[in-house]
């Protein structure tokens, strides 16, 4: 019981370190996704060519954090005329580029990690199309696409397929301040939290278990901290492997990661570590069902060997310019309970701002029913509803 007593306080103090983060990377999220339709991306998404590979990128970047959901889009994309390539870029964008992975990252671990997040995507997913353009045979994407065509399910469906954003007309800020448009904010941040709360709150769970009960030498043995070069080699390869088995993935990787750079892990095996929520053993098996057995493989090969390649690269250009952190670790890995300081009124404050949104979701939005339909395999007849 003490140490179970002693793993709580840690996921509890990790979570009260960083929820005010939570909220305001999710809130942001919410109003970027609110005017960012879904029904333009498929149009957008022709070819892989590096053009539609930034916008690919940039649109993922706009959407929802959830892996699940991100992987089931990524498949109605390709499903609707959207270009393989390009539909991976923006799986890969959605869930390595977005607003929140960066405010958790600086506040738990650094703001080097969010810099070494946004250099580092954009890496991955040109490293991930060079190796598509170089192995992927056209064989195999006719055959991943009469298997996507099966409709298989996997997980956060519904959610991905629905479309809640403003219509265009008038300013950005007029849109975002209208009563339309704080409905649509209140709708993609309840939405978001909910297909994402048990990997947010799992992670830290796991995290707070880790730290509590697994020994930093452990790590460091495992992670070669006092062996230089072979350190910073070994990191971006050990790391992925970490996050295959963690099977938690979206920003609840985050909290696993503080831990990991505590316990001697290198800033690019962190980097590679954050990168690896979509090949996770979960989203292996639904590559799997979504593509066929031989794509899945497919993408766990060229998936890892992106990730791992970006995070070495980035590792070595973060040296080069002098700003990979050094001397003693201190990601926000604690079990310090509530006191009265900065961390403890900003939670307040977004609190707040979440309850407001989480009550004009369920006075102005779809509630209860909409939340039902997330992982619903086919939403076209929800359109309506979303957009009501």
């Amino acid at each position: 019981m003490d140490a179970i007593t002693h793993a709580l306080r840690f996921a509890f103090g990790m979570t009260w370190e960083v929820l005010w983060a939570l909220i305001l990377g999710f809130a942001l999220s919410a109003a970027v996704q609110a005017v960012v339709s879904k029904r333009q991306m498929r149009k957008l998404l022709p070819d892989d060519s590096p053009r539609t590979l930034v916008v690919a990128s940039g649109l993922g970047a706009a959407s929802s954090s959830c892996s699940y959901a991100s992987v089931a889009l990524a498949r109605s994309l390709f499903r609707k005329g959207a270009d393989f390539t390009a539909a991976m870029a923006f799986q890969f964008a959605s869930t390595n580029l977005v607003v929140e992975l960066g405010v958790i990252l600086a506040v738990l671990i650094g703001w080097q990690f969010t810099a070494g997040e946004l250099v580092g995507g954009p890496i991955m997913i040109a490293l991930m199309a060079l190796l598509f353009r170089r192995f992927l045979k056209p064989s195999m994407v006719t055959e991943a696409q009469r298997q996507a065509e099966l409709g298989v399910a996997g997980r956060m469906e519904g959610h991905a397929e629905m479309d809640m954003s403003i219509p265009a007309g008038g300013t950005l800020s007029q849109r975002l301040r209208s009563s339309q448009g704080l409905t649509a904010i209140s709708n993609f941040f309840v939405m978001d939290w909910a297909a994402v709360w048990m990997d947010v709150f799992g992670g830290l769970l796991i995290a707070g278990a880790l730290a509590a009960w697994v020994p930093n030498s452990f790590w460091q043995g495992l992670f070669l901290q006092h062996h230089g070069a072979l350190a910073t080699l070994w990191g971006p390869l050990i790391g992925p492997l970490v996050a295959m088995l963690s099977f938690v993935c979206s920003i609840g990787n985050v909290p696993l990661a503080a831990v990991l750079w505590n316990g001697g892990i290198s800033f690019g095996g962190v980097v590679a570590f954050i990168f690896a929520d979509l090949i996770i053993l979960p989203i292996l098996n639904i590559y799997r069902k979504y593509y066929g057995a031989r794509m899945a493989g497919f993408l766990l090969v060229t998936f890892y060997s992106a990730m791992a390649a970006a995070g070495l690269i980035v590792d070595l250009v973060f040296k080069v310019l002098g700003i990979v952190p050094t001397g003693p670790r201190h990601a926000k890995v604690t079990d310090a309970g509530v006191t009265l300081n900065y961390t403890t009124v900003l939670n307040v404050v977004f609190l707040a701002l979440a309850a407001v949104l989480v009550v004009r979701y369920f006075r102005k939005g779809g509630g209860l029913p909409m939340l039902r339909v997330m992982n619903e395999p086919e939403l076209e007849h929800h359109h309506g509803h979303a957009h009501a």
